[in-house]
């Protein structure tokens, strides 16, 4: 799972920065790479990426035992 978590948050930053550079370049007059459909497609699959990414972090921060306020000594 952290594996997964990794591999897709890398993915969705890469992808990111493809778009990001790709628009950069057409606002800087260097000539865009990507055509609109492919730029939306890219933002799009970067943003399916990253939701994916989160969500598997947060299954793993449910799955590691969790200490509370009932759990110590303290308060016992």
């Amino acid at each position: 799972m952290q594996l997964l978590a990794r591999l897709t948050l890398s993915a969705a930053v890469l992808l990111f920065l493809a778009f990001f550079g790709n628009v950069a370049a057409g606002a800087l007059g260097a000539g865009v790479v990507l055509g609109d459909v492919a730029e939306m497609l890219m933002l799009f699959v970067s943003s399916i990426l990253f939701v994916i990414g989160v969500l598997a972090r947060e299954a793993l921060a449910g799955m590691a035992p969790q200490e509370g306020p009932s759990d110590r000594e303290e308060f016992r």
